[in-house]
């Protein structure tokens, strides 16, 4: 299998260093975390370890009950924050997320290209079809997973067109013969599908570098999505395992739709908890999760699984042959996958199973210890073969999210398996490298 010469990394600006009881902490700096000063301090820090971009997660609601201990989904529109990150930026991408299930597909064409001038060519978009949120857009309750990805195709198509109606060769900006663009080239897109109906043009001229496409969910018919469109596929593999299969089946998912195997690339979430010593990453994890809501973690374990352990001791040991007949509409198929996958692999307790990635967070590949523990499973998951790359997602503390920028990556491009500086300026450019 083809692996990447050198790995691609993104850094998430969802301020996971921040979550749990790690706000808490006297460096904290969450008084600043709504403000735009905070994100760009950030992104400037990305880009001076060279990552191909900064990443900002979305959704469309907010779980209140939540607040009292976390800020929960609470954050700003990440397509503004973004922009405001590109007046003080100038390599780094900027990957903005943006659902499918919920807004027009012409002003989601104009917000990303706008972005994309803003920024000189540095926009990306993250695509998802969202989980939640219907409620704040007049429908009773969300389509189906099959309905939503449906939805997902032919957005993304008429994105992709609305694009296209409005060419950057069409833009002439002839000052001597009065000649502002070539308006024959400028053409309506004239869309009527099933979900959508758009005459276009955009009413933006499209920049000279394209917008990268990236694709959020495992699913079979995120995958299948992701395979047909995407640049780069963001994904939960808490295991090399599961990597593997998920990159492997990606591949050829893209060959199937006509495209090369090397075009998309598997970026998963990894989840990074560092410290000078093991001993001390261990307790940054533990502080972190000290105030856990254990009723609602067995609650989340039950709408996935089926499996309802709130009354079982925690030295118990969870074995396949506990679990029910699975609900048929879990509200993350992914998540259901992983964490079912998890239980039928491995004996583990039910303290032990609470302290997974596939219960405690997003099923994210996960490393606790130093700089070294991190740099050597990378390298690990990089000879294997399992991974294009990855978004890093920080926790426990600003001192850790600082480790993964300053010490972890310079050492992975001191070893040759990342970039040590950019050799172009464009979000495209970098995935192309």
């Amino acid at each position: 299998m083809s692996v990447a010469r050198k790995l691609h990394i993104g850094m998430s600006l969802a301020p996971t260093w921040l979550s749990g009881e790690a706000w808490r902490r006297q460096d904290s700096g969450i008084d600043g975390v709504f403000s735009s000063d905070y994100f760009v301090d950030l992104a400037k820090r990305a880009e001076a370890a060279h990552v191909d971009f900064v990443f900002r997660p979305d959704t469309l609601f907010l779980r209140t009950e939540g607040l009292e201990s976390g800020g929960g989904f609470a954050s700003m529109d990440p397509t503004m924050l973004l922009a405001a990150i590109a007046r003080e930026t100038s390599h780094v991408g900027l990957l903005s997320t943006v659902s499918t299930t919920f807004l027009p597909p012409y002003v989601v064409a104009r917000q990303l290209q706008s972005l994309n001038w803003l920024s000189s060519g540095r926009a990306g978009w993250n695509i998802v079809t969202a989980l939640d949120g219907h409620e704040n857009f007049g429908l009773t309750e969300m389509p189906s997973p099959q309905e939503r990805y449906e939805r997902a195709a032919e957005f993304t198509q008429v994105v992709q067109q609305l694009w296209a109606s409005f060419p950057n060769e069409a833009l002439k900006l002839d000052k001597e013969s009065g000649r502002f663009a070539d308006s024959s080239l400028v053409q309506p897109v004239a869309h009527a599908g099933r979900h959508f109906s758009v005459k276009g043009p955009l009413n933006l001229p499209a920049h000279a570098s394209r917008i990268p496409l990236v694709q959020a969910g495992a699913s079979p018919e995120g995958r299948d999505f992701a395979a047909s469109v995407a640049d780069a596929v963001f994904a939960s593999t808490p295991d090399m395992q599961a990597a593997i299969e998920l990159r492997a089946d990606l591949r050829q998912r893209a060959e199937r739709h006509g495209r090369s195997p090397d075009v998309v690339k598997l970026m998963p979430g990894l989840s990074l908890y560092l410290a000078d010593t093991k001993n001390e990453a261990q307790e940054l994890f533990a502080e972190t999760h000290a105030r856990a809501n254990r009723a609602r973690i067995f609650a989340s374990i039950h709408n996935l699984t089926g499996l309802d352990l709130s009354d079982w001791p925690l030295t118990r040991i969870v074995t396949a042959s506990d679990l029910p007949p699975p609900p048929e509409t879990p509200r993350s198929r992914t998540h259901a996958s992983l964490l079912l996958r998890l239980i039928e692999r491995e004996t583990l307790s039910v303290a032990e199973l609470l302290r997974r990635p596939e219960v405690m967070g997003s099923g994210h590949w996960q490393i606790i210890g130093t700089v070294d523990d991190a740099f050597e499973n990378i390298r690990e998951w990089a000879k294997a073969g399992a991974i294009d790359g990855f978004v890093a997602v920080p926790g426990g503390s600003v001192s850790s999210m600082r480790l993964v920028l300053e010490r972890l990556l310079p050492r992975l491009g001191d070893a040759g398996l990342f970039r040590t500086a950019y050799s172009g300026r464009t979000f495209a450019e970098h995935l192309a490298g």
